[in-house]
């Protein structure tokens, strides 16, 4: 956002309305679409998981109306977030809010294959000795509520449960036992693919198999990171139709997250915003004998403990 010359910077007034003895805390933070107010996305903070969200543009009409833009303030934006959650005012039933992704649009989806230890078993695949990685568009991005729309062009189109998180804070040739600083927060995710275009067609790449509309869905909060006790010891499940399809722990993950942010960065510039999905545990459809795939009318739930759900209908 940009201010006219000679105006109090959006950094400079938060910091000027920042209590010295403000203390941090884990803050789960939420995109959303207010109903009946035309459509605009908007920015929150759920007071728990499920419960009421507070508005934080109608708490301070500064703030950013996205994610990728609150996360670009930095600390101040994080500071601002938590007044408003503290303060009880702005609050509005969660029957007035619809939940998008906690990200929409970002920089880049950066997504790491091969990267659970039992998944690689399931497979007969060799554990890797470096980050397996691959990308989604971010229109493949949608929210934790919003509908799987099966491709015309894909028969055989799969589920993966995946702990994601996403940057907050520009960073390249990051070290690692600097990376969890540039760490937002965490979410759930779904990587939904196409194994047919991923293992069969186009050369095998697995870009095209990965990135059809509405095969990335993401939420229901980025978590931030204060507020989960440890990313690397989480259950971690899927769901199909209330059966249980996978069932795990992140502490099976080969490359934690500052493995993967020291590894990236090595390549490409991180920018906030950025969303990295970190690996599925076994139990996806493909692997299964007779080999499973998702149909019309089917539901699916990924889970994380700590984080909460995302339960995505399949058209």
């Amino acid at each position: 956002m940009r201010l006219p010359m000679g105006s109090v910077g959006i950094r400079s007034l938060f910091s000027l309305r920042q209590p010295k003895n403000h203390q941090k805390r884990g803050l789960r933070l939420v995109q959303f679409y207010r109903r009946g107010d035309g459509g605009a996305i908007r920015v929150g903070v759920e007071q728990a998981a499920g419960l009421g969200v507070v508005d934080l543009k109608a708490f301070e009409p500064s703030v950013p109306s996205t994610m990728k833009g609150l996360l670009e303030l930095g600390d101040e934006g994080l500071a601002c977030a938590r007044r408003a959650l503290s303060s009880g005012r702005c609050v509005l039933d969660r029957s007035d809010v619809r939940l998008s992704s906690p990200i929409l649009a970002p920089e880049k989806v950066i997504c790491v294959g091969l990267n659970y230890r039992d998944h690689c078993l399931e497979q007969k695949a060799a554990i890797p000795k470096e980050p397996v990685i691959f990308s989604k568009f971010s229109n493949a991005i949608t929210g934790p509520y919003d509908d799987i729309v099966l491709p015309s062009e894909s028969r055989e189109v799969d589920w993966e449960a995946e702990l994601a998180f996403v940057i907050g804070r520009r960073g390249k040739h990051v070290k690692e036992e600097d990376a969890l600083s540039y760490v937002a927060g965490f979410t759930v995710a779904n990587d939904v693919s196409a194994r047919d275009w991923q293992m069969k067609r186009n050369g095998k790449q697995w870009l095209l198999g990965k990135t059809f509309e509405s095969f990335c869905p993401l939420g229901p909060a980025l978590v931030t990171a204060d507020a989960v006790t440890d990313p690397h010891k989480l259950g971690i499940r899927c769901l199909v139709n209330g059966e249980e399809v996978q069932s795990g722990n992140t502490d099976q993950m080969i490359f934690k997250t500052e493995e993967l942010i020291a590894w990236v960065s090595k390549f490409v510039t991180l920018t906030p915003g950025d969303v990295f999905l970190t690996g599925t545990p076994p139990g996806v459809g493909v692997f299964r004998k007779p080999p499973v795939f998702l149909k019309k009318g089917d539901v699916v739930e990924c889970q994380i403990d700590q984080l909460g759900s995302i339960i995505n209908k399949v058209l």
